[in-house]
């Protein structure tokens, strides 16, 4: 009896050795997170705008008779046109970015007058007629003030010249109709901006905006007849503009951050 007491206790002890070497807790697996972060707006971009352009023009002037009489145009207008613009710049960050663009300005119709003597001596108004066109060469700065969503409004300023381009002007008097020479000549052009962006994709952004243009004054039309040359005072250029921006490279990714350890409970596992 004594024998299979012992033996049973024996094999007791082994079964709970060998139950516990069975039954462990494994360490708990580590789960990897990654943080996503927006990245930071850089990069090269290819912009294109159109406009509604309203035209002031500041005045005119030409010599009358001879070089020392230099008189205005009693009236001198051009009608509002269009504007197409394309150019390349560079997001710096997300506050800052930089640009170049050219512009044509389509071409738009001249109306003007003057008073002076006619051959008989007797005063007399002419009507002159002519056509202006431009295009202009721009570097740009903008400052992109805070982003509410999807939408970035922006401030700008550029510098740069416009190439005006005065067709021949017709001037009509009692004593007939007299074309003079139209001009071309390069300006000094400074331009203020202000709008909004507008994500449409990453990459792809929506332009609405504003942008003044002051051109200098320069030469108009050429002499004949005692009358030229000419010079127009300069053009004040309010222009109502929508564009497209797009840029290069996966705006979209996200930035890495290290991955985050996050500790979990882990029920022992029976083998």
């Amino acid at each position: 009896m004594k024998k299979i007491v012992a033996f049973a206790s024996a094999m007791l002890a082994l079964g709970a050795q060998a139950k516990a070497a069975d039954l462990y807790a494994p360490e708990p697996a580590p789960q990897v997170v990654e943080q996503p972060v927006a990245a930071v707006a850089n990069g090269w971009y290819l912009r294109g705008d159109v406009s509604y352009d309203i035209l002031d023009m500041k005045g005119a002037h030409y010599y009358q008779g001879s070089n020392s009489n230099n008189v205005n145009f009693t009236k001198a207008s051009l009608n509002n046109t269009g504007n197409l613009g394309v150019g390349i710049g560079y997001q710096v960050n997300d506050y800052f970015r930089v640009d170049k663009t050219f512009d044509y300005m389509f071409s738009t119709k001249f109306r003007g007058s003057t008073a002076g003597k006619c051959g008989d001596g007797n005063r007399c108004v002419s009507r002159d007629a002519s056509n202006f066109s431009a295009y202009g060469l721009m570097a740009n700065a903008y400052v992109d003030l805070y982003k509410w969503g999807m939408v970035t409004p922006y401030v700008g300023f550029g510098l740069g010249g416009t190439y005006v381009k005065w067709d021949d002007l017709k001037n009509t008097t009692e004593d007939g109709t007299f074309r003079h020479k139209g001009r071309n000549s390069w300006r000094f052009t400074y331009a203020l901006m202000a709008g909004a962006s507008i994500d449409v994709t990453c990459q792809v952004k929506a332009d609405l905006g504003y942008r003044y243009r002051n051109v200098a004054g320069g030469d108009m039309f050429g002499y004949l007849l005692k009358g030229g040359p000419g010079s127009d005072k300069g053009f004040n250029i309010h222009e109502v503009r929508t564009g497209m921006r797009y840029q290069f490279g996966d705006s979209c990714q996200t930035a890495y951050l290290p991955p985050v350890d996050i500790p979990t409970t882990t029920q022992p596992v029976f083998k």
